[in-house]
This record gives C-alpha cells, structure tokens and sequence, in this order.
C-alpha cells in the first residue's frame, strides 16, 4: 500500500496521538490557543505533509512553513514550541509507519517522511531565527555560550 494510503487511512489516530504528546508538552501558547486551533494546525502540517509525499512537491509545504514561523513569531511563540508541533505530529506518523508498512518497504517509507518533515522544520526554523535576528528573542540569546560577545569586552 503506498505511504500516503496508509497515512490517510490512519489520519483521525495521527492526529489524536500528535495533540496528546503536544499537550503533554505543556506548550503555554498552543494550550492557551486552544484545542481547536492547535487540532486545526496539526491537521493541516498533516495534509501537507502528505501531499508533499504523493505529489514530491515541497512548495507548498515550504510556503506554509514560512508562513507559520512569521505569525508564531508576531504571536510571541518560542521557537520549540513550534517545532514541538512539527515533533509531536513526525512521531505518530512514524508509528503507524513502522506498524504498517512492511519491513522491505520501510525504509523508503521513513526516508520519505523524514525528507518531507525535516525539510519543513528547517524552512519554519531558518525564517524564524532570520526574523529574531532583527530583534532580541530570549531564547536565541547565545551570549552566555562565548566569551568576548559583549560590547567593549577586550576579546570582542
């Protein structure tokens, strides 16, 4: 059966699983969205994941995941929170593969999925640390990590 088949069909237990873990994360600003939106997102991070698959076409995917890193961004989101969202959808789509699929299909099945997510991550993560590096965000402040980062410091 072909990967999408297979994701389709398990569609509604997917998305049931990835709004569980994400709400076991206690993510502050999906919880304070609400279950309908974060539901509503997931289910859409799952339809295109899936037609990205069927059709092995990453633009739209690519353009939602730049869209959504600008209004997680404006909306105060942290950068894991998101990528929490992305997580948390990847790992129950990865156990109903493993369940599903036959062993001499599964690591094209896998390599699909994680080619298609991962690249979704990445496009969602470079936008948001391009926007934060225009303006102080917390959780990408590095300066602790290195010395010398500090104005008038004598290494810098």
């Amino acid at each position: 059966m072909k990967l999408e088949t297979v994701l389709r069909q398990s569609e509604s237990d997917i998305l049931d699983e990835a709004f569980s873990a994400l709400q076991r994360s206690q993510v502050a600003h999906y919880e304070r969205a609400g279950e309908m939106f974060t539901r509503d997102r997931l289910a859409k991070l799952f339809g295109l994941v899936v037609d990205a698959i069927e059709t092995r076409s990453l633009i739209p995917l690519s353009a939602y995941a730049d869209r959504i890193a600008s209004e997680r961004f404006e909306a105060g989101f942290d950068i894991s929170e998101v990528q929490m969202a992305f997580n948390s959808l990847e790992e129950a789509m990865w156990r109903r593969i493993v369940s599903a699929e036959p062993p001499d299909a599964l690591a094209e099945a896998i390599g699909l999925l994680s080619t298609v997510l991962g690249f979704g991550k990445d496009t969602m993560a470079r936008k948001y640390v391009s926007l934060a590096s225009r303006k102080h965000v917390p959780s990408l402040d590095l300066t602790a990590l290195f010395s010398g980062v500090e104005e008038g410091s004598p290494e810098g």
